[in-house]
């Protein structure tokens, strides 16, 4: 549904988007969120599948997740977002994520560049997007998500990943999405066991592409239960992403 300020989008939660305890994972919300970014494209007729025709899509450079509730099954969740402030070729997309009672348990923010998807640089945003897109300079949570996170240097944990084909999307770089996985899988087990994911900051460095041997690293802070990430190309030590993620206990 669509506002002047706003867009919202409703779902249910299905069978295979819980985890063992009957909530959703962390990548669903993820993958949630891009799905009503998506439909915000769409219902402004410029959907992310005509965009590719034209050689041009969006890509995240810097974001923070933050949940307070993870959804059950069959629970009813809407995704409230819209755009608090852009410039010619990036923006800044606030989300709120309410339950079916209009509390809110979750927040997120995203920093999004406008993309050739060929010659892999930034271009300027369509004035027509620009021009009937829901705009609110109000933020959804106050973080500066243009700070810069550092890479770890050393690691108390580790994990490979080779990127496969089914890891890209259709810009033809790795989805966003799979980063936190591989982040996710690096955690220790008694805290993802134990833990749910509260929030994740996170920059993208640099791309991916399929066949590289990734490393996800892993390293505790002295905050309680914080953690600090980098994944790097194995090869080069080229850095794809950096994080920091907090857990709380369910």
């Amino acid at each position: 549904m669509t506002f002047d300020k706003f867009f919202d989008k409703q779902f249910e939660l299905r069978y295979f988007e819980m985890n063992e305890l009957g909530l959703a994972t962390p990548t669903i919300m993820l993958g949630l969120l891009e799905e009503t970014a998506a439909d915000h494209c769409y219902s402004i007729d410029h959907s992310l599948f005509d965009l590719v025709k034209k050689n041009v899509g969006w890509v995240l450079v810097s974001g923070v997740l933050q949940i307070d509730r993870y959804p059950s099954y069959k629970e009813k969740i809407t995704i409230r977002t819209w755009l608090s402030s852009y410039s010619s070729i990036k923006g800044y997309r606030e989300n709120i994520i309410y339950d079916e009672h209009q509390n809110i348990i979750g927040r997120a923010k995203g920093l999004w560049v406008f993309f050739d998807i060929e010659k892999r640089r930034p271009v300027p945003i369509f004035e027509e997007i620009k021009e009937k897109w829901s705009f609110f300079s109000e933020e959804s949570i106050s973080r500066n998500i243009k700070k810069k996170i550092e890479a770890i240097s050393f690691t108390d944990y580790v994990k490979q990943f080779r990127v496969n084909r089914y890891d890209t999307d259709m810009n033809k770089h790795v989805n966003n999405i799979r980063y936190l996985q591989w982040v996710i899988e690096s955690i220790p087990e008694d805290i993802t066991n134990n833990y749910y994911l509260h929030s994740i900051d996170g920059r993208f460095i640099a791309e991916a592409q399929y066949g590289d041997t990734v490393l996800s690293l892993t390293k505790e802070l002295i905050e309680k239960n914080a953690f600090e990430h980098t994944i790097k190309i194995e090869s080069s030590d080229k850095v794809c992403a950096i994080a920091r993620t907090i857990w709380k206990r369910y």
